[in-house]
């Protein structure tokens, strides 16, 4: 199948603002690109195309800087992305993997962050889910619990909430079931890592609060790291990955390094009805 993905975003600013942006899909998604993707920033204040450069981060995530003019910016994009059109694929006997057998390189999903404290949900998280088979069927359990221990609402989002917060709560957002999920994962010695992106409602009756933008988060088990979605619980259509990384802190759509304010957020994720097979 093939997926129309794109943005409308619109920030505004009192005086130059420094930037950094996660926005478009990830480098691994690259061969799947219909159309070339050219995402534009355009000036509020005189329509002229800012300059902007790409970098790689830590993470191997596509990065964008730019200094956002006084007045603020529009960031837009509109592509193609070809997609296997197959639910999120699973191993049921996947393994967990004892701490010292793991790379070194997935040690740090192992670890706190900034928005899942390891330590503050370790305690729960043995008496939870220590009785259950490790593995997949653990990661599991865990995305169940997380399901429905949190009550799914946009106008209690909040950006500065943590994993342990959320569990307490018991409201919020896609990224609050994720960091949730994440914290428990690594209390159990299960790498975790953050994952966000296009995500539409493909394949799944209409939701009343459709899916655009979402997060997930990604469990290494057996030496591959497999998708898992606390937030949905269920095997979805045509993620499109933009960004990974510890947590929300490392994957940020958008940065300003000074004030700004959000004016319009659009994202458009729709699977093409023309290759609907």
């Amino acid at each position: 199948m093939e997926i129309r993905v794109g943005y409308q975003i619109e920030i505004t600013t009192a005086q130059p603002v420094s930037c950094m942006t996660l926005l478009d899909p990830h480098p691994s998604r690259d061969g799947d690109m219909v159309s070339l993707p050219r995402p534009r920033v355009t000036s509020l204040a005189d329509g002229s195309e800012v300059r902007v450069r790409e970098y790689t981060d830590g993470f191997g995530n596509r990065c964008r800087r730019l200094l956002v003019p006084a007045g603020g910016v529009l960031f837009t994009s509109d592509l193609v992305v070809r997609d296997a059109g197959i639910p999120d694929q699973w191993d049921k006997q996947a393994p967990e993997i004892l701490p010292d057998d793991l790379p070194s390189e997935v040690i740090e999903y192992m670890l706190s962050s900034r928005y899942c404290e390891v330590d503050e949900v370790s305690a729960t998280a043995w008496n939870l889910f220590g009785s259950f088979a490790p593995g997949w069927n653990r990661v599991q359990q865990i995305c169940n619990y997380v399901n429905a221990q949190i009550r799914f609402d946009y106008q209690f989002a909040r950006n500065t909430r943590t994993a342990a917060q959320a569990m307490n709560e018991r409201v919020g957002v896609c990224r609050d079931f994720t960091h949730l999920a994440i914290a428990l994962c690594r209390a159990m010695n299960i790498p975790a890592r953050y994952c966000n992106g296009f995500l539409g409602d493909i394949g799944v009756p209409p939701d009343p609060a459709p899916m655009d933008y979402n997060a997930w988060f990604e469990a290494y088990l057996g030496g591959k790291w497999y998708a898992f979605d606390a937030r949905h619980n269920m095997p979805r259509i045509g993620r499109i990955l933009v960004a990974r990384g510890r947590d929300a802190a490392d994957v940020p759509m958008i940065h300003t390094f000074g004030p700004h304010l959000l004016q319009r957020f659009e994202i458009v994720t729709e699977e093409l009805a023309a290759t609907r097979a």
